[in-house]
């Protein structure tokens, strides 16, 4: 059986490549909501960020997430993903050393 292909996705932030399972998605809804989904499987327009915090300073300031998001991103919403961002931050740094216990 052939290995299967791991999907890729890059980081607005810092354009690096890495696998989809290691970043964290943020999504606009349909609803024009724009929030972190750990799922990865949320309807609406997605962009990817590094589970580091140095790559969501950077993407605030040259603006990636409103390029990617195709919106503009207003700064309570950069301040509400931050704190949310800065919660789920163990959460998601302990499934990705799951991830590598794994394999």
């Amino acid at each position: 059986m052939r290995p299967r292909k791991v999907p890729l996705r890059k980081c607005v932030a810092c354009q690096e490549m890495m696998p989809k399972k290691e970043l964290i998605r943020v999504v606009r809804t349909p609803e024009e909501q724009v929030l972190i989904d750990l799922t990865g499987k949320k309807s609406g327009r997605g962009a990817y960020l590094c589970g580091k915090q140095s790559c969501f300073k950077l993407a605030r300031k040259s603006k990636a997430l409103d390029r990617a998001l195709k919106q503009p991103v207003s700064d309570d919403i950069y301040e509400q993903l931050e704190a949310d961002f800065v919660k789920i931050e163990d959460e998601f740094i302990a499934s990705k050393e799951l991830m590598d216990e794994d394999e």
